[in-house]
């Protein structure tokens, strides 16, 4: 359970860090499971390479049909000009997702349980349900940008109630691509919103010009392996490139309350055979 000043910083502030929140046996667990899910990866049927650069353009069916399963993605500067991978399949992927919470036993464990609940239900998500999960490995040399964006954009409620919850599986530092925030940037409006645009597609619909923040409004987190980070659907964040010899690994969950509407538009959507859970 947070503490009233820790409600109030979060109210403030629009996220909350929270040191040692998960062991290091818990994350050597998920790191291990992860790797075992990358091993088992065919990538001889799907190359799809993950990117925010060209959201509207890199969206295919794999993608797309990813709400209810385990799926690799590949870093968009794995491949070289002749289309073979630049180094091993394991430090080529971008990520794994989307369904890890809710199909793989480890990644259930990790994803709920207490703690988890508590802290939910002190930012007010009375009625939780995590709808994605992923796992970011940030590559050593060829870790992604993840541009400005808000993840109230991928999940759209009304009221908007989406929450994030990231989890550093290493130390994220300034030199590996650790997220940038922009305090009390959760009050601002929604710019952008990521939806269905027909069958194995989605699209960005702009909705407001307000610009993304620069150096001048932007904060680093730089945090340690265990921390946990919860921040509000509409924070502003980024992640550079990771150009180090060095990885940071992370793990994210996205939920939204059930007592908000979630939107029929949203590209992530859940059929009966897999029903949306909290984290009881």
């Amino acid at each position: 359970m947070l503490s009233s000043q820790q409600q109030t910083q979060y109210q403030q502030d629009g996220y909350l860090v929270l040191p040692n929140f998960k062991t290091a046996a818990e994350i050597a667990a998920l790191r291990a499971r992860a790797g075992e899910i990358v091993d088992a990866f065919d990538p001889s049927g799907n190359i799809s390479i993950f990117t925010t650069q060209e959201q509207d353009r890199r969206v295919d069916d794999y993608f797309m049909g990813s709400a209810e399963k385990i799926r690799c993605f590949f870093e968009e500067e794995a491949f070289d000009t002749t289309g073979q991978l630049k180094q091993s399949k394991a430090l080529s992927i971008n990520k794994i997702g989307h369904a890890m919470h809710d199909l793989d036993p480890v990644f259930n464990h990790f994803s709920r349980g207490p703690g988890m609940a508590a802290v939910a239900a002190s930012l007010g998500l009375n009625q939780p349900q995590i709808w994605q999960s992923m796992y970011i490995f940030k590559q050593p040399g060829i870790g992604g940008e993840v541009r400005w964006h808000q993840d109230a954009t991928f999940f759209d409620t009304t009221p908007i109630t989406v929450t994030t919850f990231w989890f550093a599986l290493e130390d994220a530092t300034l030199g590996n691509g650790c997220l940038w925030v922009e305090p009390g940037g959760h009050r601002g409006p929604l710019r952008e919103r990521f939806v269905k645009a027909g069958e194995g597609a989605a699209s960005i619909e702009k909705l407001d010009a307000t610009p993304w923040p620069d150096d001048t409004t932007a904060v680093p987190l730089e945090v340690s392996a265990g921390t946990l980070v919860v921040f509000h659907g509409l924070l502003p964040h980024y992640s550079a490139p990771n150009r180090s010899p060095v990885s940071r690994h992370a793990y994210t969950l996205h939920a939204t309350d059930a007592a908000s509407v979630y939107s029929s538009e949203n590209w992530l959507q859940r059929t009966a055979d897999l029903p949306v859970r909290g984290f009881g």
